[in-house]
């Protein structure tokens, strides 16, 4: 189904032909003068010069060409050469009708779906999620769910940050407090315990007292180093507490991105790719790549046309230990070997820019990717507190993910139960999805590389841009649609109608606009224009509400015109949120 835009386009594009005109100058916008008309073209003002003819001439010329269309009620040539128009209600109707009988509201699905791999999330395992992880999940499940709807096979992966120096800290620390550990004994070559020998509030505890005290004891770290050295060289004892470590952390960030409707397809991590790595160093190395520079192993990605300096993509430090970049790059190899995605997108803070430029390079010119292989960097901003600075607790510290989600769903549950009468169960439920509704939203209508204020009492608010308010539009329609079925109506009956009122009319051109806004949204993997539409949806919801009595309707066309317009702008409402990662209720 073709977007309205395009139909309305066309519709103008064949009257400039008729009358004697390039029909490129047809296109049609948005009016940015709704108090005039609905839609504008431009083009008689850019076909001035090159007809040698007044743009007011050309416009009443194309004007006299649409009378009696069947997509505009009106057309309007106005100075100095504008046309202005309103679009007819029955062409309305008709493109409505085609949303609601179409799957997916007429949405056309990519004609050739694409593999999509999405890196995001990113933690590192014995370390509890806080803040600064949250971006990273809420954009890239919207973006992973975005995707999916349009089609396309999208794979979202974890990467756990798993192997390196933090692994030998925490296992050098374990064996501090408990030598006596079987673990520790390289002449042990028995099974080990299924059970691993510290819980997660251990290992969240143990992590940065060992990296603490790595930082002013020499020695201990030199241990930690040693330690690092034996896990990744597969001594039996500290693969098995590695895998306590990673099964015990997997564990607990599963329940935590559970509570934030966050899922992965993949769980791997840097580990997943260590055994590649040597493979990856000789093929970089042999294909003239990668040269020796003060005894470490880089590949030089600087072009020509650089107006910035671009440093060489490190692969082997001096020493021969990989680093970040060494598991990035032998990650893609291993992705384009085992699923071949068209495109990688990374979900990673924007601070992160340079870094990610480096290996992308490096992996063009040591072709780990095709060349029509996409490789792409959503960089996104910080969440500040109100003082601008990143969010922080009370305290100073850094919040931890659980408390941040603890606090908003106490300040709903207390908006929830305050002057009303709700059961203790029904109000704790409404408020985690409200809490979560103002979370993911506060966060989602920001452009993604944009810092944003996390503003505790303005995300809560069920007024004005924000989740809550959302919420509270699916919930008043939800509730005029019990109370018409409990006057007997039969939501399965109605069927929509011709528009009658002002504010009708416009709650139906801003459903039109769906199609239109999820393209825009996958294509530029923005899901801020999500919010933007729903927002814009609900506020034509309310003031449709507020200015037309629905359920008092005598007419019963009229009156199952209006639900049946409710029931669809429901239906994609639903769709909106469940695209930004959280559902609606049914009371407010």
């Amino acid at each position: 189904m073709k977007k309205i835009l395009e139909l309305i386009s066309q519709e103008m594009q064949g009257a400039f032909t008729k009358a004697g005109y390039d029909a490129g100058l047809g296109r049609v916008t948005l009016s940015n003068r709704p108090d005039l008309c609905e839609y504008q073209c431009n083009g008689a003002m850019a076909g001035a010069k090159q007809y040698k003819k007044a743009p007011l001439s050309i416009a009443s010329e194309v004007a006299d060409q649409l009378k009696g269309s069947k997509v505009f009620l009106s057309v309007e040539a106005v100075a100095p050469g504008f046309l202005n128009c309103k679009v007819n209600p029955a062409f309305l109707k008709d493109y409505l009708q085609g949303m609601w009988d179409s799957e997916k509201f007429g949405l056309e699905e990519a004609k050739i779906p694409q593999t999509i791999i999405l890196d995001y999330g990113g933690p590192n395992v014995a370390k509890p999620l806080h803040v600064g992880h949250l971006r990273s999940a809420i954009i890239g499940e919207s973006v992973k769910r975005i995707s999916r709807y349009m089609g396309h096979k999208v794979i979202g992966d974890i990467h756990l940050g798993d192997w390196g120096l933090q692994m030998g800290l925490i296992i050098t620390e374990l064996k501090e407090r408990q030598p006596e550990l079987i673990y520790f004994d390289e002449t042990y070559t028995g099974d080990y315990p299924a059970n691993p020998p510290f819980t997660i509030g251990e290992l969240e505890e143990i992590y940065p007292t060992a990296s603490g005290k790595s930082k002013e004891d020499a020695a201990y770290k030199e241990k930690a180093m040693e330690a690092t050295f034996k896990l990744q060289n597969g001594v039996p004892g500290y693969r098995a507490l590695w895998q306590h470590i990673l099964n015990v952390s997997v564990a607990d960030l599963k329940k935590n991105y559970a509570n934030l409707k966050v899922d992965f397809d993949l769980w791997k991590g840097e580990s997943d790719v260590h055994d590649r790595i040597p493979a990856m160093v000789e093929y970089m190395k042999n294909g003239g790549y990668a040269h020796l520079s003060e005894g470490a192993l880089v590949v030089d990605v600087k072009e020509e046309t650089d107006t910035k300096e671009i440093p060489p993509c490190m692969i082997l430090k001096s020493d021969g230990a990989s680093l970040y970049n060494t598991t990035d790059l032998a990650t893609i190899m291993e992705r384009m070997e085992e699923i071949q995605p068209d495109t990688m997108i990374y979900i990673v803070d924007k601070r992160q820019d340079l870094y990610f430029e480096q290996v992308f390079r490096c992996a063009r010119k040591t072709k780990l990717v095709n060349e029509d292989t996409r490789l792409f960097f959503l960089g996104f901003g910080t969440m500040n507190g109100k003082d601008g600075k990143p969010f922080k607790t009370r305290e100073g510290g850094v919040m931890r993910l659980e408390s941040l989600l603890k606090e908003i769903n106490e300040e709903m549950y207390k908006k929830i139960t305050e002057n009303r009468e709700i059961s203790e169960e029904e109000a704790r439920d409404t408020a985690s999805k409200v809490a979560l509704a103002a979370l993911k939203y506060g966060d989602l209508s920001n452009q993604a590389s944009k810092d944003y204020i996390f503003d505790l009492e303005r995300f809560t608010s069920s007024e004005g841009d924000t989740g809550p308010y959302i919420l509270y539009t699916m919930a008043r329609i939800k509730s005029i649609l019990r109370k018409y079925t409990e006057q007997g109506g039969d939501l399965n009956a109605v069927q929509l109608r011709e528009v009658s009122t002002d504010s009708e009319k416009s709650l139906v051109m801003e459903l039109a606009k769906f199609n239109t806004m999820m393209e825009a949204a996958f294509e530029e993997i923005a899901p801020h224009k999500v919010c933007a539409y729903i927002y814009d949806l609900s506020n034509a919801i309310n003031k449709f509400y507020h200015e037309t009595r629905i359920l008092d309707e005598t007419d019963e066309e009229k009156k199952t015109g209006w639900i049946a317009l409710l029931l669809l702008c429901l239906d994609i409402l639903e769709t909106c949120v469940d695209l930004l990662g959280f559902e609606s209720i049914e009371k407010m």
